[in-house]
């Protein structure tokens, strides 16, 4: 498959309107994770049960994972700026309905929509930027985006951490929610003002694969539901899901390739996975982020619960790895188009370097300093992880299709939203079990590390096996671009020829 990509035209406003889109994607993926230091004060101020407070962190991570594809490709199809401001809307109206809650109840169900809402938002960020640049500045906005991905997932603690501190135990809470408030309206006004209408990437309005959506939705919510419950869900019966979730996939496939056949537009191009990039680069990410995204998890519980620090001291001690992985994906969005995949093996290098330091620092230094002890190896993890995110969206993605990258980049989210969830599960369960059998805090925290570690070498392996298989087999960094005519607002056109 070949695609040809048209240029957009010059347009400063291009900037403005991926300012928008990241400033979006920053609160929509902050909430991921500053919940989790707000539980406690849910717990006081609304009495919330250790079930509802799992499902306000796990529900919001179910939900975002959910609809990422299908809306995606609702993009692609409809238009990404509506997808976009729709989903924006949805998700700062929902912030405030859970600010607002009466009970838990309450807030689990406008949590479940405001997870929607945000897996609304994500897609369409990076269909936009593969709409609105072109080579190395869509390096440059993904190293961008990729910045945002890095500080979004680690600030959280610190923000959360903050906002209860000022506000108080009784209802902290709420503000986790209620921040979201001005920058939601500031946002959307902006959008409305700044993103572009595209013209329809393709010549025909094509039908909405329900069916489809169905099949793939059964199917990620028969994944990630033990993963997410897995340490409120007892027993083994939970995992009987798993084999559920492969026989649906695997109908979804048979469906796709009908869909195909009988030259219907299909959820998910199946043509995407003949791409080498796109394969590999969407694996890497995978199980990337199921190294990556549990290690603020157990480090902070650790801190917490072991060491006695504050959840705004925890917080204060991912920091240096947030600010780290900012600068690291700058770069990485500078240098990925010399350096290609290269580039990502040298970040998952830094990242196992840094968390091995995190565990050595833990083992030899006395635990209430242990946070300043840790601050290098986070710096290192933190650039590493900056080196990879960034440069492996921008390689994943630069070969698909404008039209498709709505539902491509659901895909490769979805792919990180399941990630994410099984290593935390993983992980998770190897810090609680130590713990609870051993007591060993300490020792539970080094294992928990190092299989978070061990995760993120076999992403490191793939990513070398691709690297390998470039100097093979080598395929195209990009698309061949053209130069367009008449289009307004930087639009893209493009062709797509099967073949060669």
């Amino acid at each position: 498959m070949t695609t040809v990509q048209a240029r957009p035209t010059p347009d400063n406003r291009r900037w403005k309107a991926l300012a928008v889109c990241l400033t979006a994607g920053f609160i929509s993926l902050l909430d991921t994770s500053i919940v989790n230091v707000a539980l406690p004060s849910m717990e006081h101020g609304l009495a919330a049960s250790e079930a509802a407070q799992s499902w306000v962190v796990s529900g919001y991570a179910l939900t975002f994972g959910l609809v990422l594809v299908p809306a995606g490709r609702l993009g692609d199809m409809r238009g990404r700026r509506q997808a976009f401001l729709l989903g924006l809307a949805v998700f700062t109206l929902a912030s405030g309905a859970c600010g607002l809650a009466p009970s838990a109840s309450w807030l689990v169900l406008f949590r479940l929509l405001q997870g929607t809402a945000a897996g609304m938002v994500a897609p369409q960020t990076s269909g936009l930027i593969q709409q609105m640049f072109q080579g190395a500045e869509r390096a440059k906005a993904f190293g961008l985006l990729g910045s945002v991905i890095g500080v979004s997932t680690a600030v959280g603690p610190l923000a959360g951490g903050l906002l209860i501190n000022a506000v108080g135990t009784d209802d902290g809470w709420r503000w986790v929610f209620f921040v979201n408030l001005p920058i939601g309206v500031a946002t959307f006004a902006a959008g409305l003002r700044l993103l572009p209408r595209f013209p329809a990437s393709t010549g025909k309005r094509e039908e909405f694969d329900l069916f489809g959506v169905l099949l793939l939705g059964a199917a990620v919510l028969a994944l990630m539901l033990p993963l997410v419950q897995e340490q409120q869900w007892t027993g083994r019966l939970k995992w009987a899901l798993l084999p559920v979730a492969a026989l649906l996939l695997a109908a979804f496939w048979t469906w796709e390739r009908r869909q195909k056949r009988r030259a219907q537009a299909p959820l998910v191009d199946l043509d995407l996975f003949s791409l080498r990039s796109f394969t590999l680069g969407s694996l890497i990410s995978l199980t990337y982020f199921a190294g990556f995204t549990t290690v603020f998890f157990v480090y902070s519980l650790f801190l917490q619960n072991t060491v006695g620090y504050s959840a705004l001291a925890a917080g204060v001690s991912v920091l240096p790895f947030a600010a780290a992985s900012a600068v690291g994906a700058a770069i990485g969005g500078r240098l990925v188009m010399r350096h290609g995949r290269k580039l990502v093996v040298i970040g998952l290098s830094a990242v196992a370097v840094g968390l091995l330091g995190v565990v050595v620092a833990v083992q030899l230094v006395p635990l209430q300093s242990v946070g300043w002890a840790t601050a290098v190896p986070m710096v290192i993890g933190g650039i590493g992880s900056g080196l990879t995110v960034s440069p492996n969206t921008t390689l994943t993605l630069t070969r698909v299709p404008v039209h498709r990258a709505g539902a491509a980049g659901g895909v490769l989210q979805t792919g990180q939203r399941i990630g994410s969830a099984a290593g935390i599960a993983v992980v998770g369960a190897v810090y609680f079990a130590h713990q609870a059998n051993h007591g060993r805090s300490v020792t539970a925290i080094q294992l928990g590390l190092l299989t978070a570690i061990g995760i993120s070498v076999i992403a490191l392996l793939l990513a070398v096996a691709d690297l390998r298989e470039r100097h093979v087999r080598p395929e195209p960094e990009r698309a061949v671009e053209t130069v367009p005519r008449g289009s307004e607002e930087g639009g893209a056109a493009e062709t797509v020829r099967h073949g060669s």
